[in-house]
């Protein structure tokens, strides 16, 4: 199994002052290196409205390279704008995944709105930056990625990877929403799909990982890399109902691959779970895995998904 040294939470929403849209939550952290730092984009929310209704932006937190438990800077303004009215994106950009293409910055991110009868709907969006990964430009008004007759709604949490000049992209689709005490609770399940130019998708219509705890699992954030000759996924899951608190919370799993499609999962692999007390004593979730000067880092939500930010593990060892 891996083992997961927890190095503890880095970045506090809370502490951040001057950003009106930016009060609480640091959901889904995604890294892209430079030079001297480490930029982390992570999605926040201000206060809800009157109506406790919420909106979510994507925005950045750079961590000096040197130490990554030292905060840098913080976006000034949110790297993406919000959808017109009626577009997919009009009440959230949440999760963001970005890749280095040549000389700009490609963020795949979902865009979030409002339902009558269930709470939210999700599809799948792309945006482009030429200044760095500060801000970006959306490729259109609507999504690259969206609903068909196997995957009917919440097409979320995209994580992209490029491969032998093939492009993939590993995300959530949803397979039903369940009524538990009045409230509807969506089930999805982790899938991918691949492209020549990063645009144009073909959904290989499968869920990749089985389910193991209950046949309603809920599966998020497949993040996925090759090292040693196959492919590691570390990803998140949750009961699908009464998961707000520590016993049917989300927590880390992983699955591994010779051939991307086909995955055997062994989440007593994971090698993190929730800790005896503070802020990630209920639940981790959101795994994001990446390697840097040598060594494998880890960055993960905690307790309320990230409600009170983001923290780091490093991996004792090497990826085998």
């Amino acid at each position: 199994m891996f083992q997961w040294n927890k190095l503890g939470k880095v970045f506090t929403p809370q502490e951040v002052e001057g950003r009106s849209w930016l009060k609480e939550f640091a959901q889904a952290p995604a890294t892209l290196v430079f030079d001297d730092f480490v930029r982390v984009y992570f999605s926040c929310r201000p206060t809800p409205d009157k109506n406790r209704q919420y909106v979510s932006y994507s925005a950045y937190v750079d961590l000096d390279r040197a130490n990554l438990l030292k905060v840098r800077q913080v976006a000034e303004q949110p790297i993406l704008s919000l959808g017109g009215i009626g577009e997919f994106d009009e009440f959230g950009t949440y999760p963001v995944s970005v890749i280095r293409y040549g000389d700009e910055i490609r963020a795949y991110y979902a865009g979030w709105t409002r339902c009558e009868s269930v709470p939210f709907n999700v599809a799948i969006g792309a945006a482009i930056s030429l200044d760095g990964g500060k801000t970006f430009n959306k490729l259109g008004n609507g999504p690259i990625l969206s609903y068909s007759p196997n995957e009917p709604f919440v097409l979320s949490g995209p994580k992209i990877r490029r491969c032998n000049n093939i492009w993939y992209l590993w995300y959530i689709a949803g397979r039903k929403w369940k009524m538990v005490d009045g409230r509807a609770e969506p089930v999805y399940k982790i899938r991918m799909a691949t492209s020549s130019d990063g645009l144009c998708w073909n959904k290989v219509n499968k869920d990749l990982i089985q389910s193991r705890i209950e046949e309603d699992e809920a599966q998020a954030s497949p993040d996925v890399f090759y090292a040693n000759a196959k492919y590691h996924m570390f990803f998140c899951y949750r009961y699908s109902s009464n998961y707000r608190g520590k016993q049917n919370g989300y927590r880390i799993g992983y699955a591994s691959s010779v051939n991307l499609t086909d995955w055997v999962r062994d989440d007593s692999k994971a090698g993190i779970d929730v800790s005896e007390d503070g802020w990630d004593a209920e639940m981790i979730s959101y795994p994001h895995v990446f390697e840097l000067d040598g060594k494998t880092y880890m960055a993960y939500l905690g307790n309320q998904v990230g409600r009170h930010g983001f923290g780091l593990a490093i991996l004792d060892g090497k990826l085998d």
